[in-house]
């Protein structure tokens, strides 16, 4: 993968637009730290889980496996018990990992 500062990409743009067409994908430096990829606009439809996979390794979302059984779907929420307030509940079931 290329790798091109945004001053060079800002002087030669159309240069780096025709290997983005070819297929190539370039990633735009500001002071040597990446803060944007350039890529070709028909490789997102293809690909869909390469975007979320990135994602999802710097932790910023989480994936789901498999589809939850119905049964879960349709059982009934927490109630909670006694003096215990509503957000008390979701904030423990969230602890559990439920």
């Amino acid at each position: 993968m290329k790798t091109a500062s945004i001053s060079q990409v800002k002087n030669s743009l159309s240069s780096y637009v025709d290997r983005v067409r070819a297929g190539e994908q370039i990633l735009v430096t500001d002071r040597g730290v990446v803060v944007a990829r350039l890529e070709p606009a028909g490789v997102a439809p293809e690909d869909p889980s390469g975007r979320l996979e990135r994602l999802e390794r710097a932790g910023l979302v989480r994936v789901g496996r498999a589809v939850p059984p119905l049964d879960l779907l349709r059982r009934p929420g927490p109630r909670p018990r006694g003096s215990v307030s509503i957000v008390e509940v979701l904030l423990d079931e969230r602890r559990s990992g439920r």
